[in-house]
């Protein structure tokens, strides 16, 4: 059993691991979940935000995560051998979804549960709508709502929906440096 110091000492231990000679690079992030893992050839972007259950898996693949983007809980994000998963700047990734070997411009969100495959990409200013598939090699305009299983793009946003996709990154950003602080583990699980 163990006590609870050591279970505190445990709990603020986070997964963040090298594999070989790839190291993460995430001292510019806002925040890291404890059990967020994130490993080999990753780069955090400057107040990007991963938050529980988030796996970023850069073993035979670099990650590049935008500054003040968000990777929210139970997200994946790997890769194909030698080929990038890029997320750009202020970039939303909800609640699982995942993203492998894939580009995202910035200011995009990326709606729960949506899967993006191998070589896709999704023009700035962007919204995947949740649950929608993104097959291989398919490539989006800016500005788009993207939908559907496979997904299209059904129509332009508007200016205010764009706007909307900025400020929803900017709130995470500011979550993040809250939880970085005032996340503690509460004293009657101890």
């Amino acid at each position: 059993m163990y006590s609870n110091a050591s279970r505190i000492e445990q709990k603020e231990k986070k997964m963040i691991h090298a594999i070989g000679g790839r190291v993460p690079d995430t001292k510019n992030a806002a925040f890291i979940a404890w059990n967020a893992e994130v490993s080999g050839d990753v780069i955090l972007g400057k107040d990007a935000t991963v938050w529980f259950s988030a796996v970023l898996r850069g073993d035979i693949a670099p990650i590049h995560v935008g500054d003040g983007a968000n990777i929210q809980d139970g997200a994946v994000i790997h890769g194909d051998l030698d080929v990038p998963t890029v997320i750009g700047k202020n970039v939303t990734v909800g609640h699982g979804a995942i993203l492998h070997s894939c580009t995202i411009e910035d200011n995009c969100l990326i709606g729960m549960g949506a899967v993006i495959l191998g070589k896709a990409r999704i023009g700035e200013n962007s919204i995947v709508a949740a649950g929608s598939v993104i097959p291989q090699n398919k490539e989006f305009p800016p500005s788009s709502l993207i939908m559907g299983m496979p997904a299209k793009a059904v129509r332009t946003l508007s200016p205010e929906e764009i706007h909307g996709i900025l400020e929803n990154s900017k709130g995470y950003v500011q979550l993040g440096i809250q939880a970085r602080t005032e996340y503690k583990e509460a004293a009657e699980q101890l």
